[in-house]
């Protein structure tokens, strides 16, 4: 990059969410949750009464995908299946891709072993005038950023 040249963070608005076996049109907001790796605390007994930080379990949060309702089902079916013969015939790879102004991909999220743990189906109302958004929480067994 030359020098003064500006470097642009890339906005949030603009994403593509790609299920195995799955094809949604669109999704309005997608929540990734963390990833940590939790702390111990060991000592010896010949060592000072200092604690040394040793690694241990790494978690990851669930994802969250909200869409409006269209008539697709294949996302209900999922977690449907889920429900019916539980998660280990339904585990499917993810990837959730920023994109850039121009249409490029910018930035890939790829989650292995995933699995809809929840769905939450559209609340309603005869006084309003929202798009009816449907609600799937997905667990998953690790995500890393390929770009």
């Amino acid at each position: 990059m030359a020098t003064g040249e500006r470097n642009d963070p890339y906005r949030q608005f603009r994403f593509r969410v790609e299920v195995d076996g799955i094809t949604q049109a669109g999704f309005s907001e997608v929540s990734f949750a963390d990833t940590t790796t939790d702390p111990v605390e060991y000592r010896e007994g010949n060592e000072a009464p200092v604690f040394r930080k040793l690694s241990a379990l790494t978690k990851f949060g669930n994802i969250t995908l909200k869409w409006g309702i269209t008539d697709s089902m294949d996302l209900y079916d999922w977690r449907q299946q889920v429900i019916d013969t539980g998660a280990q015939g339904a585990r499917k790879n993810l990837s959730i891709i920023l994109i850039d102004e121009a249409g490029a991909d910018k930035s890939r999220w790829e989650l292995v072993d995933a699995w809809p743990t929840k769905y939450d189906p559209p609340d309603f109302s005869s006084k309003g005038n929202e798009v009816a958004i449907e609600t799937l929480e997905i667990v998953h067994e690790g995500f890393k950023r390929v770009f």
